[in-house]
């Protein structure tokens, strides 16, 4: 996927009041009149509420969302709907928007102003990237996609019941209303999928037609011009192609093996979608192994060329700030949503030259001195960092137990369970034990038990492996003369604040080695490493330091491994050059591969999952669906015997 800097767009007020964007010439509707249009072109248009009555999910997607009144007039209808639809799912993409000053100013007379004032407060930095929103405790969602239409539309994994085409003029907008945009819709379209729109521009209506949609004019606000509904109602629908899912159970219920950080955030996430699941570990408590850490750190990362895995990581990042600040918050969780540093060695100057060429805003990320990284953290820092305000640490153990509180009661936890085999009988997956007993069965199996998921997917050629991590820590009396920071340190090694009474640092990285036992030479490892991190002589003995070790399973590609299991016996004379066509195992799947950054991947990574698994849109865009698909591998390996020949 190309990206393109986000640049909010310049709010302005013309001689009436009403908001102006000098970029298109054009005024946004007032706000009681958008809401009326609301209602009449969109919401009545697309034969609600009576559409979603009763319904487990309803999608809208809409291209201009602009100051967000069509999303507020609709979700208030939702809520005003006494048999509304358990989920409404709404995604909108903007190409320019708002910055939250000019939201908060543009609503200051809102007809919806407390469902306003929560999108305002939600309201996500102006980052290219599919922002996921949460309302009404998960079941109002709002998808912002911020970028191009024609950028976004490939993009998008999604059934579509309702298509809202907004935005400014097509006269000062084309891009936004080309045919093959219209084709795009058609695509998304779930079957009777219904489409509004206020013009009535004949271009518009043939281009829909053109696309599968039955077309027909009708009275507009007042009478006073027409607008245009349609219905997806195609002469001939084109075969659909393979999917990245694992076929469509019938039960609404998932056995989850591995209760770390994956295993509890896929519960976690399942249950958002009305899912029940069972969650197996074979330690007593959830967060034992690896997930045991005292603490732990989440952030984004920036790259110049805005790869794929500068815009995963800020997607991710962007969830974990948003669902760890609220577990803190809600939940009493041991951590803190207040930023993080992370060092470089390049000059700030340099450092913020990347920046402005992206146009990253600054509540994401900021480059700053030595000097200001010092004063956020409150210790001596001897080079430039990058800021992330929405960075922090957590304690791992701890967002694991939040995440199995938050999907009570649709899912328990079964401790002092070792799963020995899988076996499938008709559409059952049956979890076996070591003497071949049944420990559970269902449709569906989530494999997020790290390294032990590809022993029990009989070690497939996938490139992944272990690395050994000791961690160190001791009382914070033992080590008064050192101080600690207000924020955690990253770069090689980090720091964090005071956790618990402790100071706790680290990690070793250790490739093929397999010892648990925790070692006196990698105590020493860390405090040197931790020595050249804060750039002074730490003045802490090894001896009197305790560690933990565990082990990260990392992929040689540096990103996780989630989604349905490829099946490769049911994948020869097919086109398998991309993730999205390999055939899959059906009910099958796996959450494994967090590395060093389960904290900040594993709630962006679980609710992808549990999109897979339910069909709901995906929170993630298709291009970083293919790059973190377990199929990459097939497919990686298929190019590559293509390019010998």
């Amino acid at each position: 996927m190309k990206t393109w800097p986000i640049v909010a767009a310049a709010l302005s007020f013309n001689d009436d009041g009403l908001p102006y964007s000098a970029a298109y010439q054009d005024i946004y509707h007032p706000l009681a009149g958008a809401f009326t249009q609301a209602r009449h072109v969109f919401i009545a248009g697309s034969e609600l509420p009576q559409r979603w009555s009763r319904r487990d999910r309803f999608v809208v997607l809409e291209t201009g969302f602009g100051l967000g009144n069509n999303f507020l007039a609709t979700w208030q209808a939702w809520l005003d709907d006494p048999t509304r639809c358990e989920r409404l799912v709404f995604i909108s993409i903007e190409q320019s928007p708002l910055t939250r000053d000019d939201m908060q100013r543009a609503h200051s007379h809102s007809p919806s102003a407390p469902l306003a004032s929560q999108l305002i407060a939600a309201w996500p930095p102006l980052t290219h990237n599919l922002h996921q929103l949460n309302f009404e405790q998960g079941r109002v969602q709002l998808l912002l996609a911020l970028g191009a239409v024609n950028t976004w539309l490939p993009e998008l994994v999604a059934r579509v019941d309702a298509f809202y085409l907004d935005g400014f003029a097509p006269a000062r907008n084309p891009q936004m209303w080309q045919a093959r945009l219209f084709k795009a819709f058609a695509r998304l379209a779930a079957p009777q999928a219904t489409l509004a729109t206020w013009t009535a521009a004949s271009a518009v209506r043939e281009g829909l037609r053109a696309a599968g949609f039955d077309v027909h004019k009708a009275p507009g606000t007042g009478g006073k011009r027409d607008i245009t509904l349609a219905c997806y109602a195609p002469a001939f629908v084109p075969r659909q192609s393979p999917s990245r899912t694992a076929g469509a159970p019938t039960q609404r219920r998932a056995l989850v093996v591995g209760g770390g950080l994956a295993g509890c955030a896929t519960a976690w996430a399942l249950a958002e979608q009305g899912w029940a699941s069972t969650v197996f570990d074979r330690q007593a408590a959830p967060a034992q192994e690896t997930s045991g850490n005292p603490g732990g750190l989440f952030h984004g990362i920036v790259n110049a060329q805005d790869g794929t895995h500068a815009r995963f990581n800020r997607a991710a990042a962007l969830q974990a700030q948003q669902v760890i600040g609220r577990f803190i918050d809600t939940r009493g969780l041991s951590g803190a949503v207040k930023g993080l540093l992370r060092l470089d060695s390049a000059e700030a100057s340099t450092m913020q030259a990347v920046l402005d060429n992206l146009h990253l805003p600054a509540d994401y990320v900021r480059a700053v001195t030595s000097d200001e990284a010092s004063g956020l953290s409150g210790i001596a820092v001897g080079q430039s960092a990058w800021f992330y305000p929405g960075g922090g640490w957590v304690q791992p153990a701890g967002l694991a137990s939040a995440w199995m509180k938050a999907a009570s009661p649709h899912a328990d936890f079964r401790g002092g369970k070792q799963v020995a085999c899988l076996r499938k009988t008709g559409r059952l997956w049956q979890l076996l034990d070591a003497h071949g007993q049944v420990i559970d069965e269902a449709e569906v199996v989530v494999l997020a038990n790290a390294g032990d998921a590809m022993r029990l997917l009989d070690n497939p050629s996938w490139p992944i492996a272990p690395v050994r991590g000791q961690v160190s820590f001791c009382d914070r009396s033992r080590a008064q003369a050192m101080p600690l920071p207000r924020l955690p340190i990253a770069g090689a090694g980090y720091l964090l604040p005071e956790i618990d009474g402790l100071m706790l640092f680290g990690s070793s990285s250790q490739p093929d080695d397999s010892d648990g036992t925790v070692r006196h030479d990698d105590h020493i490892g860390n405090l040197a490493q931790l020595s050249r991190l804060i750039g002074a002589p730490v003045d802490l003995a090894a001896s009197v330091l305790q560690g933990r070790t565990g082990w990260r399973w990392v992929a040689h590609d540096k990103l996780p491994v989630i989604g349905a299991v490829p099946d490769t016996q049911s994948a020869i004379g097919r086109p398998l050059d991309q993730p999205r066509f390999v055939p899959r195992v059906e009910g099958l799947y796996v959450f494994t591969a967090l590395g060093s950054r389960g904290i900040t991947w594993s709630a962006l990574g679980a609710r992808t999952l549990a999109s897979l698994i339910t069909g709901a849109p995906s929170p993630l865009e298709a291009s970083l669906l293919d790059a973190i698909d377990p199929a990459r591998f097939v497919s990686r390996d298929v190019r590559r015997a293509s390019s010998a020949f």
